[in-house]
């Protein structure tokens, strides 16, 4: 991506940038504000050293005010002043030994570093064991022979290693390269050259697999991307031409073949089809698309043919949108992220120390130099917390990846985890337990007026505003053909309904609770009402407000309904079934139809009459009580009390952008399974986190006292974390394969 902003009077002609400061510490006053945004695509960032060491190189800059690097999206999205081009920034990072590239530069940034590495380790681990060989079957090989093999294996194994060390150092940072060079260095002088060459080969190793374990949460979001064609075929002056996704306008008319990928989003003009929708809403069957349905980019269609017109243009797809958000969750640590990058940032210098204190205070008490050198380089190998640092971003960045693939997206680790910790969910009645399409079922007047006249009273009034309920009220008199006309002074009171004036006279439409608050409410009002919402129905009241010489009455009642979804009652005991304690329903519709849908669905409490407000009120109760709470509604509606839970869900996103924006976690389609699936995904992420840093942390213990008793060798350490590595590597991926819901799922 380019720089957003112009460059007017900075000198692009030369090679190199300003120097560098002399501390690199040195960042912009908070108060500087950043005028320009540059993204770069980094080789080598694998762990959390190569971010540190970015972020230290940029921020060192002067002209840098903030760094986000992505260790899975290789990416760093800088904010500066400015004041610099891109193509300074990358020399900076080369300065530091860092390759780096532009996002729309597609030359091949890093591959021939993988492959060497790669060749180095082989190097590495044969001259190694061509090393212990020798030394073994030959009792008295030529002098230095077994040393210069060693020696050969310690530069094959360490050569990318010992620049970051170096690199670590100039910027006053201990890190992991540190602790291993010190320890082979220390190794060689004593004369432990087969240790020395082991610790090298096996660290190697493992900087090597953790490399191809990021590659592979990496290309889990890569495929992602690979989901649309790179083509289109469009219709333009009554010819169809495949032309470049990038030059295909809104509202351009595309076609879609019968088994091919739908390539941008749209809107069906023409055909009808059944489309596999599974890339981006997680659903496991094609769903029929017809004339005005919205078709996604990256969805495969079925045996019919469709012309759609363009809604989203190349990157402002809803694929695009999702691979946005997975890149930029990257950034948005777990707590538990952010305690491994604090302790591992002073656990590192303080095994330094330790590591001095063991040689120096037994060494100069006992005179047993070499014995005590060899036990602190021990401690310096064992105490590289190599698994540790790698163990939680490959576990956030899994389930992350997973939940993409079910059509669920969550915008950080920190969510994640709160998913795994949740007890309470509330939820929105409408559009997330009931279908959200409600319709006119009865009409019920109580004057004189016809029941054409009442719902044309409501319709006109109902004309101003978007609801489901105002919706139904307009389809219904459409489809009765009832005439209407469009009431002014339309006023919205909100959690209430909605007043207007027709013919110089005012009139409301409304639920239970306004009728009270306007005083037209009688007992006789009361007894139709309560037979209707005792149905599970909604009603709508419709009147005449008390003005000038008018009295106030009701005219009549429309009972509006919404039937529950058919999956809503399976979603519901499935929430249970992996943990949560509590599903709470909050509506502001009427206590009874709440009651009446709660108790379909198997909902353990129902709240209606609620304003915004009370929602809110409501959320914090529970989260008094449960603490870890999530709220479920449509992310526009209910953002208030979405925003007020622990996590916001919103239901149904895929093409609505609001929704996606506003929600921590988005379902892409309306399932409401979708949600016990992502908390059963949730807390079994937050599991293997919580058990790989406990592992990482008991096998450190264990060999720490191993190497204060002398009971363990250089080579066994390094073994031991590079085998401690690649478990909490393999069981982080484990997310990335599908587990399914059981009652033991909360355990």
């Amino acid at each position: 991506m380019s720089d957003k902003h112009s460059h007017e009077g900075h000198d692009h002609n030369h090679d190199t940038p300003s120097p560098l400061p002399a501390s690199s510490s040195t960042v912009l006053n908070a108060d500087v504000k950043a005028s320009a945004e540059t993204i770069l695509l980094v080789a080598g960032v694998d762990c959390s050293e190569e971010v540190a060491a970015i972020e230290s190189t940029l921020r060192g800059t002067g002209h840098v005010r903030e760094v986000k690097v992505s260790i899975i999206s290789g990416k760093a999205t800088i904010q500066h002043d400015g004041q610099v081009s891109e193509q300074d920034l990358i020399e900076y990072l080369k300065s530091a030994g860092l390759s780096a590239r532009l996002e729309s530069d597609q030359s091949d940034l890093g591959q021939g570093q993988k492959d060497q590495k790669l060749a180095s380790v082989i190097a590495s681990g044969v001259l190694t064991g061509v090393g212990l060989l020798v030394g073994w079957l030959l009792k008295n090989p030529l002098p230095f022979v077994v040393e210069i093999i060693f020696g050969l294996a310690i530069i094959a194994g360490a050569w990318f290693i010992v620049p970051k060390a170096f690199r670590t150092l100039k910027q006053k940072r201990f890190d992991m390269n540190v602790l291993m060079t010190v320890a082979v260095v220390g190794a060689v002088i004593i004369g432990e050259w087969s240790e020395a060459a082991a610790v090298t080969f096996l660290f190697a190793l493992s900087e090597l697999l953790e490399s191809y374990s990021v590659s592979r949460a990496r290309r889990a979001i890569e495929s992602l991307m690979q989901l649309t064609p790179l083509t289109a075929l469009v219709k333009r002056d009554g010819e169809i031409t495949e032309v470049d996704l990038s030059e295909v306008a809104t509202d351009e008319t595309i076609v879609v073949r019968s088994g091919a990928k739908v390539p941008l989003d749209g809107t069906v003009i023409t055909g009808s089809s059944a489309i596999n929708q599974a890339p981006i809403t997680g659903e496991s069957l094609p769903v029929e698309k017809k004339i005005g349905d919205q078709i996604f980019a990256g969805t495969i269609n079925g045996e019919g043919s469709l012309e759609a017109r363009v809604t989203g243009k190349a990157g402002e797809t809803t694929l695009a949108s999702m691979i946005r958000l997975i890149e930029e969750a990257q950034s948005q640590k777990a707590p538990s992220e952010r305690f491994v990058d604090t302790f591992a940032k002073y656990y590192t210098p303080a095994v330094m120390v330790l590591a001095l204190l063991v040689c120096l205070i037994p060494g100069s008490i006992t005179g047993d130099w070499s014995t005590w050198v060899y036990r602190s380089l021990v401690l310096l190998v064992i105490a590289c917390p190599c698994a540790l640092v790698i163990s939680t971003p490959v576990s956030v960045v899994s389930g992350l990846t997973a939940m993409a693939r079910r059509g669920v997206l969550i915008k950080g680790g920190a969510y994640l985890e709160i998913l795994g910790k949740l007890r309470a969910l509330a939820v929105d009645k409408t559009g997330t337990i009931t279908r959200g399409l409600p319709e006119v079922t009865e009409v019920t007047t109580l004057t004189d007026q016809s029941a054409e006249e009442i719902v044309a009273i409501a319709a006109a009034i109902d004309t101003h505003s978007d609801h489901p309920i105002a919706v139904a009220i307009i389809n219904y008199a459409k489809e009765q053909n009832i005439s209407f006309e469009s009431a002014s002074d339309y006023q919205s009171q909100t959690g209430r309904g909605a007043d207007g004036t027709l013919n110089g006279h005012h009139y409301f439409v409304g639920n239970h609770r306004y009728t009270h608050e306007l005083g037209v409410c009688s007992d006789e009002i009361e007894t139709w009402l309560h037979a209707i919402e005792s149905n599970g129905l909604s009603v709508v009241v419709v009147g005449h407000k008390t003005h000038d010489d008018c009295a106030g009455e009701v005219l009549g009642i429309i009972a509006v309904g919404d039937t529950i979804r058919e999956d809503a009652q399976a979603a519901i005991a499935s929430l249970h079934a992996v943990g949560i304690e509590q599903v709470i329903m909050l509506s502001g519709d009427n206590q009874t139809t709440v009651n009446a849908i709660a108790e379909q669905a198997g909902i353990d409490e129902a709240k209606g009459d609620l304003l915004p407000d009370q929602k809110i009120e409501n959320v914090r109760e529970l989260l008094k009580k449960y603490e870890f709470v999530g709220m479920v509604g449509d992310g526009v509606n209910d953002a208030p009390a979405m925003a007020s839970a622990s996590l916001g869900i919103a239901m149904g996103a895929a093409g609505t952008d609001t929704a996606i924006e506003t929600a921590d976690m988005a379902l892409m389609t309306d399932d409401l399974s979708k949600i016990s699936e992502a908390i059963h995904l949730g807390r079994r992420a937050l599991g293997i986190i919580k058990f790989n840093i406990i592992f990482s942390l008991a096998i450190k213990a264990i060999f720490l006292v191993l190497a204060f008793t002398g009971h363990t060798s250089l080579w066994l350490a390094i073994l031991a974390d590079t085998g401690a590595t690649l478990l909490v590597i393999a069981n982080a991926l484990r997310l990335l394969s599908p587990s399914k819901i059981s009652s033991q799922s909360s355990q």
